[in-house]
This record gives structure tokens, C-alpha cells and sequence, in this order.
């Protein structure tokens, strides 16, 4: 909803014009509704902001309480608004017109700096509390809005976007070399380990689930949020979890409709993004307002290449949904001019540094285009519905019966899963004999990925003791059971910042609001205490959602264990035209000696000579993945050199 930027002046001289001009001309490039800033003496605070909810049109940002003397600017899409006007005991004939931000701020006067642990959103913010002379601003658990900084001896500087910070002439452009250490060789899809760096050695961000707090030159970093793993919902009937499932996922997406535009939904054909679909059309269609689906598929004239049990194509499974629903009004996207390699300029533009995924980059960015020219206000999305709403694993919870024994239940569960999926017993037993006990086996493991950053490099930062110590599978071989892996996903912020990173900073160029029903506080909590016997059951995987969605979707959607969408399959067939400027690029990169400093060069050359000819099927394979990384990289210390 906004770009949010300001100063504070630690020694309390008054902040030069000069930096707030900069900041403020900075953002420019962002579409707004309006633009606001707030000065007094050492502070200055500015918002770029855009109007997504019907409150945010009258809301003023910055905003400065005289009353209270509190001054605030955000970025931030509050959901819990009815539990907050409740326990701030504000009276019911001026709720309709209490923007976002102002909620904060009555959060802060009431629990200081324990406010954030009752604010249920996508936010990001910053306050000036005058009488106590202090900077305090947080983020939402997940980091679903970005907020970076940078503090020195005399100025704490913030913003919501890196390069206005990059602007200020204090501020210098150097790399973070651990930073980009962390980047190059961790194979799996996030930057860094450490939640707190950027790829800019004088830029932090505020981390996921903390706040921030100034206090007599002082910084405090503070972690407000962790997740209750032992807690436990102990309900009677398989009905009874149903009804508590539905009741908080249903809250969450009505929370998030709140926009006087278009919404519109990221739509597959599998039963997150699917879900959240269907029941936001249901919740539209009582205020006679259509939701508007849109969906990539593959390019005409590519052929399937994929595994039987998985659909690069999910355009049947997609229709089902929407003429199920009756209110989805859908819309099919090719893209047809796009693939990984011609849009990687475009999202460093966006991004403000190097990315790491690539794969469904071309469509990601067509989508938001889309979106944006037909009005769209909020775009939902069920990214984080494998770890939540969709949660349920079989074979890893079938691996679980069989480790503690209880061979009745697990015999059942066998039979009527084989059943369902059209696979052997025997074929299923092995599987999960090797989930149950991996130290057994080391058969049919994946190569590993190969590494990507110079040696010297990483061991002129350590980078391989630091990953170590965080136990991060160098060679992108993940052996854990998905039990552990959803525990880490939800203990460890950095596995999810980057959605809200490119999310936060893609909205702003289109003046949307991607928002995740998925990834809602309530419905991550919720579904963290859900028994796992809840999940699994009578054959079915991902249990819970199909059973309480019965009436939501179709059948052949909510029930569907044989086929899975799998999406960016045609990207290499995309490239075709483009192949050659590809691989020139990746020879130049190859022998480039500055790059040479960062990149395992002779791995790439090795990933190169098997490229030679395009391969539909290599577009997941780790040649691929190694040399559209290592050019995205390239491009970005290009720029910045």
C-alpha cells in the first residue's frame, strides 16, 4: 500500500533537506495516489502510497498524533481489525473510517513495544515516539512487506526499497561479501542465512517476525514471534476439525478482500491457490462482485515432456474450478515473448539484486502486468498451502507408522493409498522403508548440485563453517523428512523472506497487493496444531483440505492423487530463439576475470559444454539451473561495478 522512507538524526541536528529530497525523488518511479512526508527538526518521515482498501483512500501518511505525540508512516494491510477495535475498546460508530496505520498506533500507545505480537497482517512500519525520543517499527512474521536501513554514528535511515537508501551520499555501495558468499553457495532457493544483511555491506533489513527500536543511539533488533510447536488441538470428530479448519481459512480470505478495486487470484489447477479461489468467489458473489483468475500455461506449440503422474498443462484441472465456482471469470496466459533469460534485466530493476528464481520468473511478472491493466487491487495467491492448509505428507507419515510400530494402521493406510495412486504395495513399501530408515539406503538419491562459488572465495569468508553451523544441505540434496523440513521452514525466516521481497516490491510497481491466506498468522498457527493423523487418512494425502472442502471444489480437483501440476516446464523450449545469445553470454561470463573472483568457472564451463544444443527436459536439471543463476549474478556485479 505504500513506499515508506525517512531519517532520524541520532546527534538530534536537524535532518538536511538534501536527504529528504533524495529519498523522496527516489521513489518517484513508484505509481502513487498520494504523496506525504512529516519533518520536525531531526526526524523526517515520507510515504509513497497507494490506495488497495477502502479506508486507505482518506488515510494521511505519514501521520502525527499531536495528542499522543506519536508519529507514524506504514506499509500495511492490517487483517485482525474487528479483534483489535474489540481490545482497544474503540467505539463501533468510527470503526468503518480507522485506517490501517492509525490501528498501529493505538497499538503502540496501549503495548508499546509488544505490539506487534497482536497485529495480524502483512505490515511493515516505523514510529517516532517524541516523548521518549525513540524509533521503533517492526515487520510482519513472515516479512511479507520489506524494510531496509542503514544506521551510522549520527543517521538511521529506512526504506522500503534499497536503491533511494543507495542514493543518500553517506551511504556506501560496497558488496556485502558474506552476504554474497551465502548466495552463491547455498543451492537451495533463498540468499543468506542471516536475516539481517543484504547484499549491500552499509544495508540491513528488519527480519521477519522482529522489531526495531532507537534509543539513545542504540539499535536493538528483537524477535517478537515464535511459533508453539508442542500445542496440540484435541477435537472429538473428523467434522469437528473440518468446521475449526474451514472457520479460520474462511477468515483469513475474507480478510483479505478488502479492497474498493478489482481482487483477482494466481490460479493452477491444484487445491491451494484453488482453494483460496473458490472460497474468495463465494465470499465476492454475496456483494455481486466477480473474482478474476489468472492462470500460465505452456506455450502452443510445446509438447509435455513431463512424467506421467505431473501436467505442465493444468488448463483442464483450472476450468474445472472455475465452472464449479460459477464466479471466477478466468483468464489464460502464454506469455508468449517471455522466458527466464529475457526478463532477467527486468526483475534486477525490480529486485535491486540478484534472484534466484528464475524458473517461474516470466510468469510471475506477466501476471502482476495483467493483473494491474484489468483494475486489480488484491492478487491472492496459496503459496505457503504446502506447509499449512495442504499439509500431508503420505509416505513420510506412513515411514512415521512404521517406525513406532503400529503396523495395523499402517497396513491400511498402505492398501487403500496404493489404491488410490495406482502404485504397487511393493513398489510403496520400498519408498518407505527408505524414508523410515535413510541411514539403510543410499540408493536412487539425486546428484548432488554443484557448487557454484569459488573456493577461495568461500574460504576467505567461511562460508562453509557458517552453513554448517545452520545446518544448510550444501549440495541441494535435502535427505530430512518433511517433518523437520516444515519445522525449519516456519523456525527459520530466511527459507520464506524472499517471497515477501519480490511480492513487496512487484506490488509497488503495479500498484497491487499480492496477499497468501496460506500464510496467514491464524491459519499457520492453526494448522501447526492439527494432529498429523488429521492430515493422512483413509489413503489420502493432503486430507484435511479435501475433506473440508466438499462443496468448494470439484471432484475431480479436491480428490485428484494421480496428476500434479508442474509448472515452467516449457521454459527452455521458450529460450530456442534465444539460445545462442544465451550460451555467448555464459562463455563471456565464463572467462570474465572479476567474475572469475565469485564464480566456480570451471564448473560453469563443464554445465556449458553439456548445453550445447537446448534440451526441453534440462530445465530443471542443475546445468541449467547453475548457469541462469551465475548469468543473473553476473548481470547484477555488472551493474553495480
Amino acid at each position: 500500500m505504500s513506499a515508506i522512507t525517512g531519517v532520524f538524526q541520532v546527534d538530534h541536528e536537524p535532518v538536511p533537506g538534501e536527504y529528504a529530497d533524495i529519498l523522496i525523488e527516489s521513489l518517484n518511479h513508484v505509481p502513487s495516489d498520494k504523496n506525504g512526508y512529516f519533518k520536525w527538526n531531526h526526524v523526517f518521515m515520507g510515504c509513497i502510497l497507494q490506495w488497495i482498501t477502502p479506508e486507505s483512500i482518506t488515510e494521511e501518511l505519514p501521520f502525527y498524533e499531536y495528542n499522543r505525540e506519536l508519529a507514524i508512516t506504514a506499509d500495511a494491510i492490517i487483517d485482525n481489525r474487528n479483534e483489535l477495535f474489540e481490545r482497544l475498546q474503540i467505539k463501533k460508530e468510527v470503526r468503518a473510517d480507522i485506517t490501517d496505520s492509525f490501528l498501529i498506533l493505538c497499538a503502540y500507545e496501549k503495548w508499546g513495544e509488544e505490539c506487534p505480537k497482536f497485529l495480524v497482517g502483512d505490515y511493515a512500519f516505523i514510529i517516532w515516539d517524541k516523548q521518549r525520543d525513540t524509533i521503533f517499527g517492526a515487520r510482519d512474521y513472515s516479512g511479507c512487506r520489506t524494510l531496509y536501513y542503514h544506521l551510522d554514528n549520527n543517521t538511521f535511515a529506512f526504506c522500503t526499497l534499497i536503491n533511494p537508501l543507495l542514493n543518500l551520499p553517506f551511504i556506501s555501495h560496497a558488496i556485502n561479501n558474506q552476504w554474497v558468499a551465502d548466495y552463491l553457495a547455498i543451492p537451495l532457493n533463498f540468499e543468506s542465512i542471516d536475516n539481517n544483511s543484504t547484499v549491500y555491506h552499509q544495508i540491513r533489513q528488519v527480519p521477519p517476525g522482529h522489531s526495531i527500536t532507537i534509543k539513545r543511539g542504540t539499535l536493538t533488533i528483537a524477535k517478537y514471534h515464535s511459533f508453539d510447536y508442542e500445542r496440540k488441538l484435541n477435537l472429538k470428530t473428523n467434522h469437528d476439525y473440518e468446521e475449526a479448519f474451514l472457520d479460520v481459512y474462511e477468515k483469513a480470505i475474507s480478510n483479505r478482500l478488502r479492497t474498493h478495486k478489482q481482487v483477482g487470484s494466481h490460479l493452477s489447477g491444484g487445491l491451494d491457490s484453488g482453494s483460496a479461489a473458490a472460497i474468495a468467489a463465494k465470499k465476492l458473489a454475496e456483494n455481486d462482485k466477480k473474482l478474476l483468475s489468472f492462470s500460465y500455461i505452456p506455450v502452443k506449440d510445446f509438447k509435455d515432456w513431463t512424467p506421467k503422474r505431473r501436467n505442465a498443462d493444468e488448463t483442464p484441472w483450472i476450468q474445472s474450478t472455475i465452472s464449479y465456482s460459477g464466479n471466477i471469470e478466468g483468464d489464460y496466459l502464454e506469455f508468449e515473448n517471455q522466458n527466464p533469460y529475457s526478463v532477467i534485466d527486468d526483475w534486477l530493476d525490480t529486485m535491486e539484486m540478484p534472484y534466484k528464481f528464475f524458473e517461474n520468473s516470466f510468469w510471475l511478472k506477466g501476471i502482476y502486468e495483467t493483473a494491474s491493466q484489468k483494475g486489480v487491487g488484491i492478487l491472492l495467491n496459496g503459496q505457503r498451502g504446502n506447509w499449512t492448509v495442504s499439509w500431508g505428507h503420505s509416505l513420510d507419515y506412513y515411514a512415521l507408522l512404521l517406525r513406532k510400530l503400529k503396523l495395523k494402521s499402517f497396513s491400511k493406510e498402505l492398501s487403500l493409498y496404493s489404491e488410490l495412486i495406482g502404485i504397487g504395495r511393493k513398489r510403496l513399501l520400498s519408498l518407505i522403508a527408505h524414508k523410515a530408515f535413510p541411514g539403510l539406503s543410499s540408493k536412487n538419491r539425486p546428484d548432488p548440485y554443484p557448487v557454484l562459488i569459488n573456493q577461495d572465495y568461500a574460504a576467505k569468508h567461511h562460508v562453509w563453517d557458517r552453513l554448517n553451523e545452520e545446518n544448510i544441505d550444501f549440495d541441494g540434496v535435502n535427505y530430512s523428512d518433511a517433518f523437520s523440513m516444515r519445522k525449519t521452514q516456519f523456525e527459520k525466516p530466511y527459507y520464506w523472506s524472499i517471497n515477501g521481497t519480490y511480492s513487496t516490491k512487484l506490488s509497488l510497481k503495479h500498484s497491487l497487493w499480492d496477499r497468501d491466506p496460506t500464510n496467514d498468522l491464524r491459519v499457520a498457527e492453526f494448522c501447526l496444531s492439527v494432529p498429523e493423523s488429521q492430515y493422512v487418512q483413509n489413503g489420502y494425502d493432503r486430507s484435511l483440505i479435501r475433506r473440508s472442502l466438499q462443496g468448494y471444489l470439484p471432484d475431480d480437483v479436491r480428490l485428484n492423487m494421480r496428476t500434479r501440476g508442474i509448472q515452467g516446464a516449457d521454459g527452455i523450449f521458450r529460450m530456442y530463439s534465444q539460445w545462442g545469445n544465451f550460451l555467448l553470454e555464459a562463455e563471456r561470463m565464463a572467462k570474465d576475470k572479476h567474475i572469475g573472483e565469485y564464480l566456480n568457472q570451471a564448473v560453469i564451463l563443464k554445465s556449458l559444454n553439456r548445453l550445447k544444443e537446448p534440451s526441453d527436459h534440462e530445465v530443471y536439471g542443475h546445468d541449467f539451473r547453475l548457469i541462469m543463476r551465475s548469468l543473473i549474478f553476473f548481470r547484477f556485479m555488472k551493474r553495480i561495478s
